[in-house]
């Protein structure tokens, strides 16, 4: 039979020390021989909902059409559903817990066209135990919709507005500042915020195509009270400075040059971040760097060390 889709990209947090992984590769291509499996992350950190609905939402406009499972499921065997969502008129299909884990990246894909609960037992495993579904519910749904099943066959079709939203933290102007949260801390310890670049102009003066007439803000985590650059890159904010960079999604990242901002500034996912424009009576210098450079000088020759 033709595949319907050719791709099955597949996120979780299995982590890789375990054999889970391998596992649903191995159901999905004994039922779907032709597919090919894009491995998108299994590194989200155990249990957290949130932190994978951000990853599949960050994804979604670069992801080729086909089936997307997506396993964060602390609920497992509970009575939450198992659902398939299909997005852009059939183009794509996600497959996954309803908790909330999809909601963001059906968002972003305008929205859902059908949904399903899995809940047709001809397309699943028998299951020993009722702890893997990513084995026994979803990675088999992905691959007979590859197949050419027709998503109606998976379950009984459902309300898309009843599926679970996700919650997503919205920044607010409170007291003269802007409160943010810290959306995701990336493998260099850059710290996204759910602040866009429109966000900053209002605060810098400055816009992200001009960034010369942009002036430094304070930038307040706990007790601690930083100057931070607005730059277009992460070389353009100087040796141990801090700087808020736009990413590559578009929203202001909290970045040290070259250093883990996370670990220098104390950040995490969830962390609470000030930003604040200078005062007219206060110094809008650059603060002291958060390391100093080494210089190098050549010893004359001759002379003491």
């Amino acid at each position: 039979m033709a595949l319907s889709y050719d791709t099955i990209t597949f996120l979780s947090d299995y982590g890789l020390d375990d054999e889970f992984v391998g596992i649903v590769h191995s159901v999905v291509r004994s039922i779907a021989p032709g597919i090919e499996i894009v491995d998108l992350t299994h590194n989200i950190r155990p249990y957290d909902v949130r932190a994978g609905g951000l990853a599949l939402a960050r994804s979604a406009a670069y992801l080729c059409p086909g089936v997307v499972v997506a396993v964060v499921d602390p609920g497992v065997g509970s009575d939450r559903r198992a659902v398939a969502v299909e997005v852009g008129e059939g183009s794509s299909v996600l497959v996954g817990p309803d908790n909330g884990l999809l909601a963001p990246a059906v968002a972003l894909c305008g929205g859902a066209d059908r949904a399903v609960a899995l809940e047709n037992e001809a397309y699943q495993l028998e299951a020993p135990g009722a702890t893997f579904a990513g084995r026994d519910v979803f990675a088999p749904a992905a691959a007979h919709l590859a197949n050419g099943v027709p998503l109606e066959e998976l379950g009984p079709q459902i309300e898309p507005s009843s599926l679970l939203p996700g919650l997503l933290p919205v920044s607010e102007h409170k007291d003269g500042a802007l409160v943010a949260e810290v959306l995701w801390v990336d493998g260099f310890g850059n710290a996204q915020l759910n602040v866009d670049a429109e966000d900053l102009d209002l605060l810098t003066g400055g816009t992200q195509d001009d960034l010369s007439e942009a002036d430094p803000l304070r930038l307040i985590v706990g007790d601690g009270s930083h100057t931070a650059k607005r730059s277009a890159t992460y070389a353009g904010v100087g040796a141990g400075q801090v700087g808020l960079v736009i990413d590559s999604y578009g929203l202001a990242s909290v970045v040290v040059d070259q250093r883990s901002a996370a670990t220098a500034l104390g950040l995490h996912p969830g962390a609470e971040v000030r930003l604040e424009s200078f005062g007219d009576d206060e110094q809008e210098g650059v603060a002291p760097p958060l390391s100093s450079p080494v210089e190098l000088r050549s010893r004359p020759a001759g002379g003491d060390r």
